[in-house]
């Protein structure tokens, strides 16, 4: 061979950098950055907090880069599901995730990286009424709970659903952290359970809420993997562990004040076998431990809370409807455009939207306009459901003949008479299949509502199915089956109205 190309070749290959045909893809992360600080935070235009950077760390230590992927908080275990190419697919979990034994079935999780305990946070106002964890089993009034705040799915949610406070206590709860911590700082809320490095830094940065008592129940913060993961999870631990003795940690988590006593007992904790519990794999273990008898009972009383919304909300929305509709229809000219503004603005405009506004932004502007979870939910429905059944009404009353009225006004009636003894009447009947679906959508629609901290059907699924992940399949199939249950009989309702009102209408007509 001639020398030449030999030398080509051996340039080439020295040229080629290191590496370059087996780059290791990027360490892909899982958070929810609208859960805030310290944890990950938007700062300007970057993302900030200890994980960001605990995960910039490991990522290096493994020879890869960081990339943070998003997703709602309760939900990121299911994104180590998603294939390797799936743009939202992750390799790990880094969110603050407590160590769960339910969730070690399924996402094996690395060596603790945070020891953390659980605070109570209240309002200054209120350190004479709750001074500390046992007042908040005591009655606020009579026969009135305290009302304590806490993020769904995590620890502090399952502490406060446990026996110790149970009933005896109004747990509301968020998805979002910051949220629950401004009711409080509103004293909308007696209190909130939060994480201690979420708590610290919000008595710090917020206003007028401190820590009440001694934080308790210990526990750690891990990184969750995916099952076959082996040789990742092995990986992260070394660097977990190396971090803890080489100080990269303590140095972490002093930028964010987060290092304590508790974070000196860390490296003992990464020594320990791992998890500190036995892990039942199977099937028999599982359903010994599931109380199918306590899980349908609070379903089924979500399902009472999602009738009493639809019930007290939707007569509301018919009466606003029918009047919005006449106006319309009958009114001058100035009347008209305003009723047609707030007509497509609440139909152009998404429910979560409307009710954020009813419950969070009035009491901003006016605190008399503070509306419990209840009355803000039933409020938020009626309005928006006022604009859907003012255009059904609309079109009930337009498609009945202008004969009818010119006839009833010929028979000395007043227009207002005429309308309602005739027109409206005759528009009830026609309007009767739409508005039976809005109804029927109504239903389904309170599952919004969850976001102002009512409980509802769809609420408790997610709520139990955060503690519950097994069992996804048959929780979901009973939630189904109570909205069937609440929603066919409206149906079988409103055939039977049909069918009465249209021989009536028949009758009337011979």
């Amino acid at each position: 061979m001639n020398p030449r190309w030999l030398l080509i070749a051996f340039a080439l290959l020295i040229a080629t950098p290191v590496g370059a045909q087996d780059k290791k893809p990027p360490l892909r992360w899982g958070t929810d950055p609208t859960g805030g600080a310290p944890y990950v935070y938007k700062e300007g235009d970057k993302f900030v907090g200890f994980e960001v950077e605990l995960a910039d760390y490991l990522a290096k230590e493994l020879g890869r880069e960081s990339k943070m992927v998003t997703g709602d908080w309760d939900k990121l275990p299911e994104l180590l599901g998603k294939p390797a190419d799936d743009a939202n697919g992750i390799d790990i979990v880094l969110n603050g995730y407590e160590l769960r034994e339910d969730l070690e079935k399924q996402y094996p999780s690395t060596v603790p990286y945070y020891v953390y305990r659980l605070g109570l946070v209240i309002h200054k106002d209120n350190a004479e009424a709750i001074e500390g964890w046992s007042d908040l089993k005591r009655p606020k009034g009579k026969d009135e709970k305290r009302t304590v705040g806490v993020l769904i799915g995590s620890a502090a949610h399952e502490y406060m659903k446990s026996d110790v406070f149970g009933d005896k206590i109004d747990l509301k709860i968020n998805p979002d952290v910051a949220t629950v911590i401004g009711l409080v700082e509103q004293k909308r809320l007696d209190a909130t359970v939060q994480d201690l490095p979420a708590a610290v830094y919000y008595i710090k940065h917020g206003k007028d809420i401190v820590l009440c008592d001694e934080p308790r129940k210990p526990g750690y913060y891990v990184i969750l993997t995916r099952a076959k993961d082996k040789e990742l999870r092995e990986q992260l631990n070394a660097a977990i562990k190396k971090g803890i003795k080489d100080g990269t940690l303590k140095k972490i988590y002093d930028k964010y004040g987060l290092w304590n006593e508790d974070q000196e007992r860390l490296l003992y904790w990464t020594e320990q076998p791992w998890p500190p519990f036995k892990v039942e794999m199977e099937e028999e273990s599982t359903n010994s431990k599931v109380n199918w008898e306590q899980m349908f009972k609070e379903l089924l009383r979500a399902a009472g809370m999602t009738v009493y919304l639809a019930i007290a909300s939707f007569p509301i929305a018919m009466f606003i409807g029918l009047l919005v509709g006449l106006g319309r229809v009958y009114g001058p000219l100035w009347l008209r455009i305003p009723l047609g503004i707030y007509v497509e603005f609440l139909r152009g405009t998404p429910l979560l939207l409307q009710l954020y506004c009813v419950f969070y932004m009035l009491p901003q502007i006016d605190p008399h306009l503070t509306l419990t979870p209840l009355q803000a939910g039933i409020l938020g429905l009626a309005i928006n459901y006022s604009a859907y059944e003012a255009e059904n009404y609309r079109a009930g009353i337009q498609s009945i003949p202008r004969g009818q009225m010119e006839a009833a006004l010929a028979l000395g009636m007043s227009p207002l008479t005429a309308i309602r003894v005739v027109i409206v009447p005759q528009a009830v009947r026609v309007v009767i299949p739409p508005v039976t679906n809005d109804f029927i959508a109504l239903f389904k629609d309170t599952s919004v509502c969850s976001v102002i901290l009512i409980t509802e059907l769809t609420r408790k699924y997610n709520e139990l199915y955060n503690f519950n992940r097994d069992y996804i399949v048959q929780l979901a199939f009973i939630t189904a089956g109570l909205y069937l249950l609440m929603s066919y009989p409206m149906s079988l309702l409103a055939r039977w109205l049909e069918r009465r009102m249209g021989t009536q209408a028949a009758g009337g007509h011979r």
